[in-house]
């Protein structure tokens, strides 16, 4: 008999005995499967999905309503009432199933990462997830993640299958149905108004209570989110500052200029030795004599936001989204002054921002240098900045977009030769890393940021025989390392950390170029505890850079009273 004859006879052997075991275990299944009433799944599913999925929001609300825990009690039974009313929206044959598990995945990956991260999950955020990339999301589906996912997704979504579904005929449905839900709503008004004072200030001074509650937060925000790509599908953007030009200061020089701007990610203040952190992550830096802004916060707290808000002409507190796509920004007003303006990548994309400049994506390379599982460290910018700086032929900017010290895996971020402070946590399971390893890791990411962009200014004064040079670097937003139990960023802005919204600013000028731009460094040393934000960088960067335009803002131009001062 030959080798194939036996495997032949191998699997119909295994057929034969399989085959009744499976029809057994379905007759099993179809036997004993339980029959429920469309009301009833509406109840049971509710009270799951507010009782098991919403941790978090259960105990925020014994936090906050300490004392008066009846309150919350009665809360509770509000908003299982209000879920039932929802509910029933959706409970007709043929969709009640596929929309109840829809809700139940939906509550279940939602609560991993608000149990886990502290994350609440808004538009802001869901515009975050939706642009990053693979690589990048692909850290946060840990094993605790799937674990969760199959005990309180998966598992309650296929006994929802098991389970049949019975319906009553439809005016008969229609009518229990809305007794049902008018019940249920009156109820939730009831209790809701009967407490509507305490109810009503914890609302609204407590936004991450009602924040945390899933799948009503997921759901919404993600609704908004949509209801926002299809406004924003048409943006004609608007051009600014086309009257802009080379000022009288750049008359005459002898030397192209090239100013590095590094929108460094995920880096906060808080620690960063510059700025007094006890522990040493700058040592770099610091022997290259840098400025270190020590108060400036961001325009958000997740790079959807920061990224174009902090090179948009708007202030935290008139920028939007729809503002930030339909508007030009300062790269833009830069290359219309006839200077040669770059983008490079090493993270989720411009965000728009290098839409009308060249732009490059160097976060994907073959380098076993620089670069593994797909992902590049900062390092790989040297390279290429070695490559290009002989090529420069006029007035240059290059704006890098790091990855800086992104979460939740910081031990990739770095090579292992800069793991100076250990332990360190090595796994993006926060939970089997004590807060000290964690920001030991995060700690290591802030040193390698120091070393990449302390290289860079080595660069930089090694050509200073051809090129008049700067670099600015400030990160677009910061990050929680488990304090107060929260972890990441993309906190709502309002009632965020600062641990997520003080960012670090850097600046460092060549001797030539501070004398060619009238900078007294000085003077700048002296403001480097002035608060400052975002909202400077876009009116900073052409005051450097000498761009001479009408949006141009010398009152936020962080560097403009001591550019008079050499006048």
């Amino acid at each position: 008999m030959d080798h194939s004859q036996t495997q032949k006879n191998i699997a119909s052997l295994y057929t034969q005995k399989a085959r009744p075991v499976f029809l057994s275990i379905r007759d099993f299944l179809k036997k004993h499967r339980p029959v429920l009433d469309s009301k009833l799944v509406t109840v049971i599913t509710a009270l799951y999905i507010l009782a098991f999925t919403n941790f978090t929001f259960w105990k925020k609300g014994y936090g906050y309503f300490a004392g008066h825990e009846y309150q919350l009690y009665l809360l509770g039974i509000a908003l299982f009432a209000l879920h039932i009313t929802l509910m029933l929206l959706f409970s007709a044959k043929y969709i009640l199933k596929p929309f109840y598990i829809f809700l139940i995945i939906t509550a279940a990956a939602a609560s991993h990462f608000t149990d886990t991260y502290g994350t609440l999950i808004n538009t802001d955020m869901i515009r975050n997830a939706a642009t990053t990339t693979g690589n990048e999301a692909k850290h946060l589906f840990t094993l605790k993640y799937f674990t969760n996912m199959v005990l309180f997704g998966f598992l309650p979504a296929a006994l929802l299958l098991w389970t049949k579904v019975t319906y009553a005929p439809f005016w008969v449905k229609l009518k229990k149905d809305s007794l049902l839900a008018v019940s249920s709503l009156v109820l939730t008004a009831v209790l809701v108004i009967l407490h509507y004072a305490s109810y009503s200030s914890t609302f609204r001074e407590k936004k991450d209570f009602m924040g945390s509650l899933n799948p009503s937060a997921p759901v919404v925000s993600t609704f908004k989110y949509v209801k926002s790509l299809f406004k924003n599908r048409n943006i004609v953007v608007q051009p600014i500052g086309l009257d802009a030009k080379k000022g009288s200061l750049s008359a005459g020089l002898k030397k192209n200029r090239l100013t590095i701007i590094i929108a460094g990610e995920t880096a906060r203040t808080q620690n960063f030795s510059l700025n007094g952190y006890k522990v040493n992550t700058n040592p770099e830096m610091k022997a290259r004599n840098v400025i270190s802004f020590k108060n400036v916060t961001s325009c958000g707290t997740a790079t959807a936001v920061s990224l174009p808000c902090m090179f948009s002409q708007y202030t935290r507190s008139s920028y939007s989204h729809y503002k930030g796509l339909s508007t030009e920004n300062v790269a833009d007003v830069m290359k219309h002054a006839g200077l040669t303006v770059e983008w490079w990548d090493n993270n989720t994309g411009d965000k728009g921002i290098g839409k009308r400049i060249k732009s490059i994506n160097i976060s994907h390379e073959d380098d076993p240098k620089h670069c593994q599982g797909g992902e590049c460290r900062d390092s790989i910018f040297l390279k290429h900045l070695k490559a290009y700086i002989p090529k420069i032929k006029g007035d240059t900017v290059i704006i890098m977009h790091q990855i800086g010290s992104h979460g939740p895996t910081y031990y990739l971020r770095y090579p292992k030769e800069f793991e100076k402070f250990k332990p360190a946590c090595r796994t993006a399971e926060f939970a089997h890393c004590s807060y000290e390893q964690i920001v030991r890791s995060y700690d290591n990411t802030i040193l390698f940021t120091d070393h990449v962009v302390a290289s860079m200014i080595d660069m930089l004064k090694e050509h200073s025989d051809t090129l008049s040079t700067s670099l600015l670097y400030m990160s677009d937003h910061g990050e929680s390392l488990g304090e107060n139990g929260l972890y990441l960023h993309g906190f709502p802005y309002m009632i965020a950390p600062e641990t997520q919204t003080r960012v670090p600013f850097i600046a460092w000028f060549s001797d030539e170029f501070s004398k060619d731009n009238r900078l007294d460094i000085s003077c700048i040393r002296a403001s480097e505890k002035t608060p400052a934000s975002h909202d400077n960088l876009f009116h900073s960067i052409l005051g450097v850079m000498d761009v001479e335009t009408s949006v141009y803002k010398k009152k936020l131009d962080i560097f403009a009273q001591c550019r008079d001062k050499q006048g």
